[in-house]
């Protein structure tokens, strides 16, 4: 069974730092490219940011670019989400993605909070 467990938000202030995690299990994490998603307050799900399987490939949202950096440790079966200089706008429930077999995948979420 595929399992996304994301973890690492909380509240920030403006021009914090939050590191998000997910934690992979029930695939062969090192195949398999993995995304990040947002979803803003009664707005639609926003594509943040996507890593290929050796974590070479990377590419982000217009929004994001420059101030987040999505990584992966293949070893640990684990995502990443380093965010920097957050804002107001980032604030949203954060959640990994995966496309294995045919079927979409999604964990339960994070929130952040971009908030003084």
């Amino acid at each position: 069974e595929v399992q996304l467990v994301e973890s690492g938000g909380g509240l920030v202030q403006p021009g914090g730092s939050l590191r998000l995690s997910c934690a992979a299990s029930g695939f062969t994490f090192s195949n398999y490219a993995m995304s990040w998603v947002r979803q803003a307050p009664g707005k639609g799900l926003e594509w943040v940011s996507s890593i290929g399987n050796g974590g070479r490939a990377t590419s982000y949202a217009g929004l994001v670019k420059g101030r987040f950096t999505i990584s992966r440790d293949n070893a640990k079966n684990t995502l990443y989400l380093q965010m920097n200089s957050l804002k107001p706008e980032d604030t949203g429930v954060y959640t990994c993605n995966v496309i294995a077999q045919s079927r979409s995948y999604w964990g339960q979420g994070t929130q952040v909070t971009v908030s003084s």
